[in-house]
């Protein structure tokens, strides 16, 4: 029974490398082996009876309405050109310095990922608009691709992100398991906000080793980011150039956080918000019109249908994978790793990590996830801290060569003269800066839970 888990979880990895879609290989490979189990005698059918339970609390779980809301905000975002003037704006006010531009592209990046939260879209949203413009400028192509990678990624832990949407309601559940297992029948919760609260210190950390980094590489290397001096408008014109294009998403990233964090508004409301607020923000650019609406409303119902398609398929893997005892396998082979509690995080980390070279969050987050959770919290950590310890090592195995997702992202858009090679040497200082994130937030967890204690109380 625990080699049939273990095969079936292997099965799962190589028939989504062989390219098949995600869903359906999680879900079909589950069933073929509950079949093929039940007709051996091997396996108890009855598991499967708690499909349709399951189905239906995902079709009325209200955290997860957060998740189309957010895309069609993010969507919008990008189709209204936010980008492209938050760069303009932001090129003009920093151009002159040297590097400016490539903190430009940062900040323009972290504005983003507060906004939208859509990793690949920013990725690509920022190599088509910046990229072309970093190396017209005599920016070294290494410098500018991995900026562009690194800020791109920022999505995954810069609240609103939609991978702590559904990272707070799965570690909700595994929480909830974690305590009702150790004989506490009252448990505590652990919500999005409170995961928002705590990636929103570890975010903006990220941001200024980002800009710390390309100081130091314009100080040292002058001839990788030279100045480019360009006529700049007047003082008063410049400001308030600043002002119209800065101040509405700056308005819109507060009221959708804000109303989380103050209890104003569940972050489903507050994607409601968002979403409403993008709506308006198109329309004020105008750039909104009943086709791009239409665009826009399809591409929000076609990657909604990905995740719950997904988060469907993850539900019949893990009935299975449970029937076999899988999860008996995974506590005990975690709870005998030498070096107790760091041991099995160290090995739950490099676990994720790998998977990230190959699976996308939303599989991770679905599968492993409710897997290896449980176990984690029942061993004292903190569900916050772990929650952002996730995102940061997903976002870091986004970046990381030769797979990542984010190198591919921006391969299908960089120029020709930009080549692969450049790309990976480029985003390698960024990954040692999500290392030091991330070692970081591990010797300190109160970056993650310190702003959820003063916001929620303990």
């Amino acid at each position: 029974m625990e080699l049939i888990s273990l095969l079936l979880f292997v099965t799962v990895i190589v028939v989504l490398l062989a390219g098949y879609p995600v869903a359906f290989s999680l879900a079909g490979t589950a069933l073929i082996f509950a079949f093929a189990g039940a007709a051996l005698g091997a396996f108890d059918p009855s598991y499967l009876t708690a499909m349709p339970n399951r189905v239906f609390g995902i079709m009325t779980n209200e955290t997860l309405l957060a998740v189309p809301l957010f895309v069609f905000m993010g969507i919008m975002l990008e189709r209204a050109k936010i980008a492209e003037k938050l760069l303009d704006t932001l090129s003009l006010l920093f151009g002159s310095m040297r590097g400016g531009l490539g903190i430009s592209v940062t900040v323009v990046g972290m504005l983003l990922a507060a906004s939208t939260g859509i990793v690949g879209a920013t990725v690509v949203t920022m190599g088509l608009l910046s990229l072309p413009s970093m190396l017209r400028r005599g920016h070294d192509p290494r410098v500018a691709t991995g900026t562009i990678c690194a800020s791109g990624t920022l999505g995954q832990i810069i609240p609103p992100s939609i991978i702590l949407v559904m990272l707070g309601d799965v570690l909700s559940s595994a929480y909830q398991q974690a305590q009702l297992a150790q004989g506490n029948f009252s448990p505590k919760t652990v919500t999005v906000g409170d995961l928002f609260a705590g990636a929103l210190l570890p975010g903006l950390l990220l941001v200024v080793l980002y800009i710390v980094y390309l100081l130091g590489v314009a100080v040292l290397r002058p001839a990788a980011m030279p100045a480019h001096a360009e006529a700049r408008p007047p003082p008063g014109a410049m400001l308030r150039r600043c002002i119209s294009v800065l101040l509405p998403p700056l308005l819109l990233i507060l009221a959708v956080l804000g109303s989380i964090m103050s209890g104003i508004a569940t972050p489903t409301e507050a994607a409601g918000v968002g979403a409403l607020g993008a709506t308006l923000l198109a329309l004020q650019n105008g750039e909104l019109d009943l086709a791009r609406l239409r665009e826009v409303m399809r591409g929000t119902a076609r990657v909604s249908s990905m995740v719950f398609l997904i988060l469907i398929g993850a539900s019949v893997f893990s009935l299975v994978f449970r029937g076999y005892g899988g999860d008996e396998v995974v506590r005990h082979a975690l709870l005998s790793l030498p070096g107790g509690v760091v041991g099995a995080v160290v090995t739950v980390m490099l676990l994720m990590f790998l998977l990230g070279f190959v699976l996308d969050f939303i599989e991770i987050t679905f599968v492993v996830v409710p897997i290896v959770g449980p176990v984690l919290l029942a061993m004292g950590l903190d569900p916050v801290w772990l929650g952002v310890m996730i995102a940061i090592n997903l976002q870091t195995s986004f970046l990381t060569p030769p797979f990542g997702f984010a190198l591919f992202y921006l391969r299908g858009v960089a120029p020709a003269e930009v080549t692969t090679a450049d790309i990976y040497r480029g985003v390698l200082p960024f990954v040692a800066i999500q290392l030091l994130a991330l070692l970081v937030l591990a010797a300190w967890p109160a970056l993650a839970t310190w702003l959820p204690q003063v916001i929620y109380g303990p």
